[in-house]
């Protein structure tokens, strides 16, 4: 475990003293293509700025728009969806509705092609899937931006909830009704899907079982977070492709493997033992008594 949790805040690494790592900091502002110029994540009027935390060796992604650094996303999820040389755009935040009409969630950012005429010809869904944090990120988060040049080596390790990545939260709560819901629409529909998601969130995920990009429906954007030293900030970095099919995700990721019955049936086995010692007879009612 690292001395500290914080990678990026605001979009700088928290070393980064720079005039302009500096500015980012006093203003709340977000350099990578926020709907506004200032960081919004979690609360608009006093913004949790912590774009990724240290964990498993580097930095994680833990807000979903610092995949928007150089809309790098768009053009990859762009090429899977549309053939080479396709006029395309990205309208972002657009609300999916299913056949009764109730809401099936926003999804991240739509890329639309169109022709000469502006008639709209095709259009692919990507999903951003950044990774929930376990424990307290805004504690060190203040704490850090009350003198961020004096606490940039802070240790906070001996604190209480010391935050960490949940990736299992972020695939059942996020990932998976992501899929199912939105995914399960646009699939019916015959269109494609692209997935941005951090390269240990992806490692957490069960083996999908690839196939040609020919003949893939979802495209899994893999990214990590590079250190550049010429800029002293980290790079969103593209490391793979992968492609699957549909319903072949959809069930590697929403069916938990099962572990073994007799662990489960020692669990059992334990709580009936600790129900008869307190005295407390088991209850017995019968189907008829039901009825």
């Amino acid at each position: 475990m690292a001395k500290q949790p914080l990678a990026e805040v605001f979009g700088f690494p928290i070393a980064n003293q720079s005039k302009e790592a500096i500015r980012h900091r006093e203003s709340c502002l977000c350099p990578f293509n926020n709907k506004v110029p200032n960081c919004t994540k979690d609360k608009a009027n006093d913004p949790l700025g912590v774009c990724s935390v240290l964990a498993d060796g580097g930095a994680v992604i833990t807000c979903p728009i610092r995949f928007r650094e150089g809309w790098h996303i768009a053009n990859q999820a762009a090429d899977f969806f549309f053939p080479a040389g396709t006029k395309w755009t990205s309208l972002t935040e657009v609300r999916l509705k299913d056949a009764e009409g109730e809401s099936a969630g926003n999804i991240d950012v739509v890329l639309v092609s169109y022709n000469d005429k502006g008639k709209l010809t095709d259009f692919g869904a990507l999903e951003i899937q950044a990774v929930y944090i376990s424990g307290n990120v805004r504690n060190p988060f203040a704490h850090y931006m009350e003198d961020p040049a004096n606490h940039k080596a802070m240790d906070w390790s001996h604190e209480k909830n010391y935050p960490s990545p949940d990736y299992l939260s972020s695939s059942r709560k996020r990932l998976a009704p992501q899929l199912l819901f939105k995914g399960g629409i646009l699939n019916a529909w015959d269109k494609k899907s692209a997935v941005a998601l951090d390269k240990h969130f992806f490692a957490t995920l069960p083996k999908l079982d690839e196939v040609k990009r020919s003949e893939g429906e979802i495209a899994w954007l893999v990214y990590d977070l590079v250190p550049d030293s010429s800029t002293s900030r980290y790079a969103l970095t593209h490391l793979k492709t992968v492609y699957t099919r549909f319903a072949d995700s959809l069930r590697q990721i929403t069916v938990a493997k099962p572990g073994k019955i007799a662990d489960f049936v020692k669990v059992l086995q334990s709580k009936l033992d600790e129900k008869l010692d307190n005295g407390t007879p088991p209850t017995n009612i019968s189907l008829e008594e039901l009825l």
